[in-house]
C-alpha cells in the first residue's frame, strides 16, 4: 500500500507554523492513521509494552549497558532520515535517547511504515546500547511499533504571554516540550513526600482526612465556594480550612493529627493566589505556638534541602537561608519601626484611630475599629509591602484578639494573643497559635464574629460553629496548631514566579468567556 511521504515539524525549528499549515497536518496525520487501520496496523489496539530500561539510566550507566539488549518506549521528539538510515531522539520519563534504525535492521517493510511516522508519536523499541561514531550513546533499533498515534502538531516552543496562558491550558504539551517544567513538578512531590515525612517520623503525627464539602465553612476568615447537596436539599460549602475539625480530634484523643489537601477560597486571584490551593495542618496536643515553630523552622528547611540539596534558596534573584533558628518580630514592633507610631503607648481605641488618621489611614475606615484591628490594618497595609523588610525568614507574633478568633490570649497582655505568621520574601507561609480551648470565651469570640457577618461589616469574618464549641466542652488539651501554605513554599523553592507554575491545572478563566 502506498503512504504518503512523512512531514514532520521539529519542535526546535524557530519558524512559527501559520493556522492553515497546521490544519494541513493534522489531515495529514489522520489520514496516515487511516492507511495504517487500513493495513491493520491501529496504534490505539496496543494494549502495553515491556519498558526495563530508561534514557537517563542507560547514560549514566553506560560501560554496564554497553552491547546490551533494552526495551524502551517514548515520544518521538526529533527525527533525521538519511535514506536507508535514520535517527530519531525518544523521550521518556526520565529524559531523551538517540535511536539509530536501519533498513535492514528492522525489514524494508517496517522502515517504510516508520517513516511514515511524526514528531509526537509514541514508539516502543527494543535494541542494542552503542555509542556513535560521535560520541553520543544511542540504541541501535531491531523492533519499532507504533504505540500511539498524534494527531496534533507539538508547538515549536512556548513564549510571550499568549504562550504562557496557553501552557497553564495545555499542561500536557507543556510537560513534553519543556523538560524544566517536568522537572518543578518532580521536585513538588519531593518537597511534599519531605514534608510528611518529617511530620510523621521526626514529630509523630498521623495523616489523617477531613470533610470538603461541610455546612459551615470554619477554621479561617475568608469567602467560601457555595455549593448545594440536591438529596438532602441542603446549602453546603466547599472548606476554607480544615482547622475545627482536626481540633476535633485532638478532643477526641488524637493527640497529633495533620492533613494536606486542598482548600477552596472564592477570592482574587495573583501571582500569590489560585482559588484552589494546597494547605497543610497539623495539631499537637501539649504543645503551644514555641512548638510549632519548631515544626515550622524543620519542615520548610528540610524541604528544602531534599528538594535542592540545601536550605538556602534563591528565588527570583534573592537568597533565603532557611535554616534554623529564624528571627522573631512583634507586629506592634514592626508598625513602630516602619511608621513610629508606637502602640506601646496606645491604650484606648480613640487613641489608636487619631494616630492612625494622623499617619494617613482612611478616617472612615480607622473609626469602625478597635485598636487592636488598627493595628493589624496598619502591619498589613504599611509593613508587609515594604521591600525587603519581611523578607526573613521571621517570626511575626503579637496579634491581637480582633484578628485571631481561634487563638489563645496571651496572659501577660490579653489585647494580644499567642500567635505567629512566619514571612519569606514578603510572604506569609504559615500561620500558628497556641490554640484557644476555653469554650465560654470561644463562644464569644464568634458571636462577635458572627455579628460582623450579620451586619456585612466583615464578609470575611468566622461564623459561629456550636459543635466546636460543644467540642471545647468537652475538653480540648492544651495544643499548638499550624498551618503551612504548601504552594508558596514550592514557590520558593523551586524559584517558580507564578502560583500558576507549580500548580498542575490553575483555575483558568474559558476561552469563550
Amino acid at each position: 500500500m502506498s503512504i504518503e511521504e512523512n512531514i514532520n515539524v521539529n519542535p526546535e525549528v524557530e519558524e512559527e507554523l501559520s493556522e492553515v499549515q497546521l490544519n494541513e497536518q493534522r489531515m495529514i496525520r489522520r489520514e496516515k492513521l487511516k492507511k495504517l487501520q487500513e493495513m491493520g496496523r491501529n496504534p490505539f489496539l496496543v494494549e502495553t509494552w515491556d519498558v526495563d530500561a530508561y534514557s537517563m539510566d542507560i547514560k549514566e550507566n553506560f560501560e554496564e549497558m554497553e552491547g546490551k539488549q533494552v526495551s524502551c518506549a517514548g515520544r518521538i521528539m526529533a527525527n533525521r532520515h538519511m535514506g536507508k538510515a535514520s535517527f530519531i531522539d525518544i523521550q521518556d520519563k526520565q529524559g531523551r535517547i538517540q535511536c539509530y534504525i536501519r533498513q535492514d535492521g528492522i525489514t524494508p517493510e517496517e522502515y517504510e511504515i516508520f517513516l511514515t511516522y511524526d514528531i509526537g508519536d509514541i514508539v516502543g523499541i527494543e535494541g542494542e546500547v552503542f555509542k556513535t561514531r560521535h560520541g553520543e550513546i544511542s540504541i541501535k533499533v531491531v523492533k519499532l511499533v507504533l504505540l500511539s498515534k498524534s494527531l496534533q502538531v507539538l508547538p515549536n516552543k512556548f513564549h510571550g504571554l499568549k504562550d504562557q496562558d496557553q501552557r497553564y491550558r495545555q499542561r500536557y504539551v507543556d510537560l513534553i516540550v519543556n523538560p524544566e517544567v517536568k522537572n518543578t513538578f518532580i521536585m513538588r512531590s519531593k518537597i511534599i513526600h519531605e514534608i510528611k515525612r518529617v511530620l510523621e517520623e521526626d514529630y509523630g503525627y498521623l495523616e489523617v482526612d477531613t470533610p470538603i464539602l461541610t455546612t459551615i465553612a470554619g477554621g479561617a476568615n475568608a469567602r467560601p465556594f457555595d455549593t448545594h447537596h440536591n438529596t438532602l436539599d441542603l446549602d453546603m460549602k466547599m472548606r476554607i480550612s480544615n482547622e475545627l475539625f482536626l481540633k476535633r480530634l485532638v478532643v477526641g484523643g488524637l493527640d497529633r493529627v495533620y492533613e494536606m489537601g486542598k482548600m477552596f477560597r472564592n477570592e482574587g486571584m495573583d501571582r500569590n493566589h489560585n482559588p484552589e490551593f494546597t494547605s497543610m495542618e497539623c495539631y499537637m496536643a501539649y504543645g503551644n505556638m514555641e512548638s510549632t515553630m519548631d515544626v515550622t523552622e524543620q519542615v520548610v528547611s528540610k524541604a528544602a534541602l531534599a528538594a535542592t540539596g540545601s536550605m538556602v534558596i534563591n528565588y527570583q534573584g534573592k537568597t533565603f537561608d532557611l535554616t534554623p533558628p529564624w528571627r522573631r518580630l512583634n507586629m506592634a514592633d514592626a508598625v513602630k519601626e516602619i511608621t513610629g507610631v508606637d502602640f506601646a503607648t496606645i491604650v484606648t481605641d480613640e487613641e489608636a484611630r487619631n494616630a492612625a488618621i494622623a499617619y494617613g489611614m482612611d478616617k472612615d475606615e480607622a473609626n469602625k475599629w478597635t485598636r487592636g484591628k488598627i493595628l493589624a490594618e496598619m502591619f498589613e497595609n504599611y509593613c508587609e509591602d515594604v521591600p525587603g523588610y519581611l523578607d526573613g525568614p521571621v517570626f511575626i507574633v503579637g496579634h491581637p484578639v480582633e484578628i485571631s478568633p481561634l487563638a489563645k490570649r496571651d496572659p501577660e497582655d490579653p489585647r494580644i494573643t499567642r500567635r505567629f505568621e512566619a514571612y519569606v520574601n514578603g510572604w506569609e507561609i504559615a500561620n500558628a497559635f497556641s490554640e484557644l480551648n476555653d469554650p465560654i470565651d470561644q463562644y464569644e469570640r464568634f458571636k462577635e464574629q458572627q455579628s460582623q457577618l450579620d451586619t456585612g461589616e466583615d464578609e470575611e469574618a468566622h461564623p459561629m460553629d456550636e459543635d466546636f464549641v460543644n467540642a471545647l466542652e468537652v475538653g480540648l488539651p492544651p495544643t499548638g496548631g499550624l498551618g503551612i501554605g504548601i504552594d508558596r513554599v514550592i514557590m520558593l523553592i523551586t524559584d517558580a514566579p507564578s502560583i500558576r507554575d507549580i500548580i498542575l491545572f490553575p483555575t483558568m478563566k474559558p476561552i469563550d468567556k
